[in-house]
């Protein structure tokens, strides 16, 4: 299963905008992994497209545009307050401030006028801050590497405070066999839940559809006690499901 949250946090600002990578052999989305190989025409509504203008197009009709998706993300990836988050989807609809300010009930059309200064401000922190770390990298040769965020992840905090050796060093306590073999137990502190939940969900297929009864299949295979694993799949944001909980995917 492709990483779609290690190649999101790699990528560059520039792949970020358009919203996929390209790859020798594909091109990748960033938002849902789905990859499209070259060399190959794809048909949509009647019309032919190569591979980089078809991947567009998936952007466009399974996430409307990369804006959209990335404005729905948890607030503490994003580090926009609840009203930042309404601002900028209104200024990203084309209103003008006159419209903001009616549409969201607050102060006057001046107001809205310095809402956008503070945006712009921290866009110019943002920026420094991003120079500053790239240089950073340069320089600091003991930074450990730590687990990378999922996008999908519903609470982030020091859970993810792991380093890659640790991330190793529990799943070779808990997978004594190996990772293809079984859970030794699932009675583990809220951080090693989440590097044990990272790996189990490497078992799912990420565009398939899966059944209630699949998904505990698959994780029996790991745990007898699939109903809990399948549980905190859910609440740590690796699975999702319908209403009804007949149907069961990766979440991306």
């Amino acid at each position: 299963m492709i990483n779609v949250s290690e190649l999101f946090w790699n990528a560059s600002l520039d792949e970020l905008k358009r919203g996929y990578i390209e790859q020798d052999d594909c091109y990748i989305c960033l938002l849902c992994g789905k990859k499209i190989e070259k060399g190959i025409i794809y048909p949509n509504k009647g019309i032919l497209y190569e591979a980089e203008r078809y991947i567009r197009i998936h952007i466009e009709e399974d996430h409307q545009s990369v804006f959209e998706y990335l404005i729905q993300l948890d607030k503490k990836l994003t580090g926009l307050t609840d009203h930042q988050n309404n601002l900028l989807k209104l200024f990203y609809q084309g209103k003008n401030d006159k419209e903001v300010q009616k549409e969201m009930g607050i102060g006057s059309a001046s107001t809205i006028r310095n809402h956008r200064f503070v945006l712009k401000e921290k866009e110019r922190q943002s920026k420094v801050f991003l120079v500053m770390m790239e240089l950073l990298k340069e320089k600091d040769k003991h930074s450990p590497t730590f687990l990378e965020l999922h996008k999908t992840a519903t609470m982030i905090d020091d859970r993810y405070n792991i380093t890659q050796e640790e991330n190793e060093e529990i799943l070779k306590k808990y997978f004594p066999k190996g990772t293809d073999g079984p859970l030794d137990t699932f009675h583990l502190k809220e951080k090693h839940k989440l590097v044990v939940l990272r790996e189990i969900i490497k078992k799912f297929e990420s565009e398939r559809i899966y059944s209630e009864k699949e998904v505990n299949e698959i994780l029996n295979t790991v745990y007898d006690d699939y109903v809990t694993l399948r549980r905190y799949l859910i609440e740590y944001g690796f699975l999702d499901r319908n209403p009804n909980g007949s149907k069961y995917w990766v979440k991306k």
